[in-house]
Parts: structure tokens; sequence; C-alpha cells
């Protein structure tokens, strides 16, 4: 199959027969940590997960229809004020005399691109006309661009332009591979192609629905979209900072040093087999192993494996690591109060997912802390 051809029934909805999938947000079991550092044993991967309360999504899905209402507790921003233009940016990101340039991290996006400029200019990352404006700054994205919010291509789009800006200007702008990227690059290559879940039979493109894909991002979806995706980084260190997506372990199963997990995802994307491609997906959505009895101890295991001091991770919302959730009643707050990054497992680990899509907060913000 020809890398960015539209794949039979790739972004259209009322062709879809649903299939027993998984959900990225409904914590099936699959999701929680296994292995030695999970908390129990392993549970079997349910058929089809559906977490108590959530209404069963209809059988056919009507044009622009994307079954993500009850993927959250709060899901829907109708009720939370969409502004439409950012506020004046704050002064450039200041500059130090010698060396690289300040440090920043980008929490999961979304698709939520109004909120995402909005967040940069107020770190002072680009200027009010959405161009780069931080000279040496160095900017990393932790993944998860699509899905669930109104543009994820718009989102993508302005990565990769600010990549270029940053570079010219002496500095970058550079992003990691979340598990959307690998869910929506298997969307489009593979479709309604069966994989095997380990729970029966499973497809992209139905995962893809079901965790907020978007028919207007792929749509747009274009080939320098797919290039750009299949050649974005798992891990990284910087500063003494760990960046990864997910809060897991599964990283192990791929090298034992950065590079080698790099290249390791790099090549499965590149044979282009749709059961390794989910296995991978499966395994980088994964989550919540920093957390409880045992976290700080996983952190350890990655930060003695691929270096560095502290990990900085987006992927699962700060409100779930947290024990907390948006309301639905129209008496209470619209949301979860998320005032910044997450610092727990012993101190090892940041948090940096706000749950924009819970009408959280996405986040944008310097290393260290209390820079």
């Amino acid at each position: 199959m020809v890398e960015g051809s539209m794949t039979q029934g790739a972004g259209q909805g009322p062709e879809v027969e649903r299939t027993a999938t998984l959900r990225d947000f409904r914590v099936p079991a699959y999701v929680n940590e296994t292995g030695p550092y999970a908390q129990g044993g392993p549970a079997a991967e349910p058929a089809v997960p559906v977490e108590p309360g959530y209404p069963a999504a209809p059988e056919g899905y009507p044009d622009a229809y994307t079954p993500t209402e009850r993927d959250l507790p709060v899901i829907n921003r109708g009720d939370t004020l969409q502004v439409s233009t950012a506020p004046a940016p704050a002064p450039a990101a200041p500059q130090p005399a010698t060396g690289p340039g300040p440090l920043f991290v980008v929490g999961d996006v979304h698709g939520y691109l109004d909120e995402l400029v909005a967040a940069l200019q107020e770190q002072g990352l680009i200027d009010a006309a959405g161009q780069w404006c931080a000279g040496t700054a160095r900017l990393w994205f932790l993944g998860d661009f699509t899905d669930r919010g109104p543009d994820g291509i718009g989102v993508i789009d302005l990565v990769m332009r600010l990549s270029a800006e940053a570079a010219a200007a002496g500095g970058y702008c550079k992003a990691l591979m979340g598990n959307h990227e690998l869910l929506l690059l298997g969307a489009r290559r593979f479709g309604d192609t069966p994989v095997n879940s380990g729970a029966g039979t499973a497809t992209f493109q139905a995962a893809w629905l079901l965790n907020g894909g978007q028919k207007s991002d792929m749509d747009r979806l274009q080939d320098h979209h797919l290039q750009w995706m299949a050649r974005l980084d798992a891990v990284e260190e910087v500063d003494g900072y760990l960046l990864v997506h997910s809060d897991t372990t599964a990283y192990l199963d791929y090298g034992r040093s950065i590079e080698e997990v790099n290249d390791n995802v790099r090549e499965a994307l590149t044979r282009n087999d749709a059961d390794e491609v989910w296995d991978l997906f499966r395994k980088f959505t994964k989550r919540f192993s920093f957390r409880d009895e045992g976290g700080a101890d996983a952190v350890r295991s990655l930060l003695d494996t691929y270096g560095g001091t502290r990990i900085v991770h987006g992927h699962s919302p700060i409100p779930y690591l947290l024990g907390e959730v948006g309301s639905e009643d129209g008496d209470e707050p619209a949301g979860p109060v998320v005032e910044g990054p997450h610092v727990y497992a012993d101190g090892l680990a940041i948090a940096m997912d706000g749950g924009v899509t819970m009408s959280g907060k996405l986040l944008v913000r310097q290393l260290p802390l209390d820079a």
C-alpha cells in the first residue's frame, strides 16, 4: 500500500463496520501497566471495553459524527468559552548570554489549535502573528497533536512551520511521537484491515473513530504530514529530563538505549505490518505506570536505562492522575482545575497533560519548573 493513499473506508464514518476494539481514554485493562511494575496481576483484555455508565455508540455514523462525547467524564467543551482572538502575547522568552536557550515543553494538544497558540504566546515563544520570536529557545512537544479537538492538521502544520522558524533563529522546535500519531498513521495506512488485538478482531479505523478521530483531519491529511509523523522520535533526553509521551515502562520493550528505541519504532513503521503497528500503538497507550505504590521504581527503571534525573510525560490527563474528573452537572464548575504540571513519583515524574479535552488546560512550561 502506498504511503498517503486513502485506504477503503478511512475517514468515512457511515461505511465503518463496528468491530471489537480498544479505547484510549476508557481505561480498558490493557491500558494499565503489567509486568514488574504493575499494581496487581495482569488483566485480560475485554473484547469490547466500555466503562459502566457510558451509553452504547449508535450503530450508524451520521455525517461528521465522532463517538467521543463520553470518552472522558467531561469531553464536550460546548459549555466553555472558545476565544477566537488570542490575548496580547508576553514578551519574548528571555535569552541566556551564552549556551543553549531556555527549554520549554508542551503537553497533549489534541487538535486545540487556538488554545495552543494562546499558550505559546503566553510563554513568549510566538508573537501576535504566530511567528517564532523566542530566538535560541528550545521547544519540545510531547505528542498527541490530533483527535478529539477541531483542528489536528492545523496543529501539525503550526509545529512544522515553527520547527523551520526556530532553527533559522538558532533555537529549535521538536516533537515526540504520541499514541494518537500511531493511531492516525494506522487508520490511514490500514483502514479496516483486521488486526489481532489479543481479544478478537479490531481495526485501526474503528479505534481511531472511537478515540476521537476527526473526519476533517483525515480529509486534510497529506503525504508530508504522514512522513513527518512517521519520523518522530519516541524518547529523548535533554538537560537531564527524559522526555516521553506515555507514562509507561513499555519503552523498555524496544531497546536499552534512546537511539535503539527510536530506531526500532521507526523500523516497525517502515515494515508497514498492521499487527506490528497495532502492538506498538497498544503498548504506547498504556498508562499510570508511575502512579501509586511502585511508581517511583518504574520511573527509576527508565532513568537508569536511558539517562536523565526526571521524566517528563504527557498522555494521562492530570485530573486522572489525581483521581479528579470534571462534572457534567450544569450547576458545577465546567471542568477540573489545572494550574500547572503535576510533579509526583517521589518528585521524579512531571505530568504535562493538563486535560484540554476535559475543559482543563493546555500546558506549555519552561524547565526547570521554577525557572
